[in-house]
This record gives C-alpha cells, sequence and structure tokens, in this order.
C-alpha cells in the first residue's frame, strides 16, 4: 500500500483552502459525498457547511488529484487559547484532556470523492495523512476522530487509535458516531515505521503541506517536542 500511495502522491498536491471560492468547492465536494451514502438531508444550495467551518482554530486542507479537489478534511486546534470543535459538543469529556494542560486535534468532515474512489485512489490514505502531517507540524498531543463504527477498525489498525465511547448523534448527520482517540506523539514513531506515506515526503514537495502560523489561536504544550512536517 505504501508504494501505491506513494505513486498517487506524484499526481497529487496538499493545500490550505482559505478563499471563497475553495471553500465553496469543499462544501460541495462534502454534500455530494454525504448524499452519496445518504447521511445528510438534500438541500436546494447543495452544500453542506456549518458554523464550525468559521472558527478562527478551524482549518480546511484538500487533496487535488490530476488537478481535481478529490478528499477533504476539516481541522480544529485545540489548546487553552481555543476550545471550539464539533467534536467537544458530542463528547465533552475530552475537555478533561484540555484541562490538564494537553492540546488535541479534531478533525472531522472526512470527505472522499466517489467517482476519483471508483478509479481505485487510495483516498482515505490520502486525506488521512492531512491530521497526522498537522500532529506533528503543531506538536499535538491528543488526536481525536468522530467515526461511524464502521470506519473504527482503519483508524485502530493504521494510526493507533482507541476506542473512549459507544455511537451518539453528531450535528447534521443521520448516522451516529463514536469517539476514537490517539496519544499521538507517543505513537508516531510506530505509525511512520508501519506506513510511512502518512508522514512528510521530500522526494514529492507538494505532498507536504504548508501549514500556517496559528499563534495567538493556538499553543502547544510546554512539554512538546517540536516536529514540523
Amino acid at each position: 500500500m505504501n508504494k501505491q500511495v506513494t505513486e498517487v502522491l506524484k499526481r497529487s498536491r496538499y493545500k490550505v483552502l482559505s478563499t471563497p471560492e475553495e471553500l465553496e468547492s469543499v462544501y460541495r465536494l462534502r454534500y455530494n459525498c454525504y448524499r452519496a451514502e445518504q447521511s445528510i438531508a438534500q438541500n436546494e444550495r447543495g452544500i453542506m457547511h456549518d458554523p464550525f467551518d468559521d472558527a478562527e482554530n478551524c482549518l480546511h486542507v484538500g487533496v487535488e488529484v490530476d488537478g481535481q479537489l478529490a478528499a477533504s478534511v476539516r481541522l480544529h486546534l485545540l489548546s487553552k487559547l481555543s476550545q471550539v470543535s464539533p467534536t467537544l459538543e458530542v463528547f465533552p469529556e475530552v475537555l478533561d484532556t484540555l484541562k490538564r494542560g494537553q492540546t488535541a486535534l479534531d478533525s472531522t468532515r472526512f470527505v472522499t470523492d466517489p467517482a476519483v474512489r471508483q478509479q481505485r485512489v487510495p483516498l482515505h490514505f490520502l486525506a488521512l495523512r492531512i491530521p497526522f502531517l498537522a500532529t506533528m507540524f503543531y506538536d499535538i498531543d491528543v488526536a481525536l476522530a468522530a467515526v461511524r463504527p464502521e470506519h473504527s477498525p482503519f483508524y485502530r489498525r493504521y494510526l493507533g487509535y482507541d476506542l473512549v465511547t459507544e455511537p451518539r448523534s453528531f450535528p447534521l448527520l443521520k448516522k451516529p458516531v463514536q469517539l476514537l482517540t490517539a496519544q499521538i506523539r507517543e505513537q508516531r514513531d510506530t505509525v511512520l515505521r508501519h506506513t510511512p506515506v502518512f508522514g512528510p515526503i521530500d522526494d514529492i514537495p507538494q505532498s507536504n503541506i504548508a501549514f500556517p502560523d496559528m499563534s495567538g489561536i493556538y499553543q502547544a504544550s510546554p512539554d512538546a517536542a517540536s516536529a514540523a512536517a
């Protein structure tokens, strides 16, 4: 799988999306993906957007394959400076982690284009590189994943996540999700040893992500060992 992902990465580009046009393309991709799985109600605008998309600690990152937006993930950086994220609303017990001075990354709205997936492109690996690289760049302590039960095995097998709660309802979604977490800095080396494509790949520069400086909005925990992606 590492070789297959590497070959696709040569045709791919990662980008932090921020302009109105870029964000609308993300919201439309989301809508199409969730509608294809009958996970959300239909709407006339054909977009999927919520107030968490506009939070100051939020980043939207997309993956283009052959010049087409094929996947995206929404990230919320959680620290003592900002504690706003959709997963915190559904699983408020995560606040105990933040109260202990740790930081967390909440990755939600993980979507991959069904048409591109039909071409046997490993989009789930490409998309999951986004939160993994973010945990490295921002020195995150705990990674959060609110996912449907059928997706949990992938996170547990490849990224070392542990199941925390049983399924609960999630905003705008018809299907429940359960919370998984990973002590990501402790598990990073093991993940990269088994699946090195989750990390930075210097030979394919466009496969890395130019994350913005979020100082003033996010602050790493005092004992974090800096490791930039």
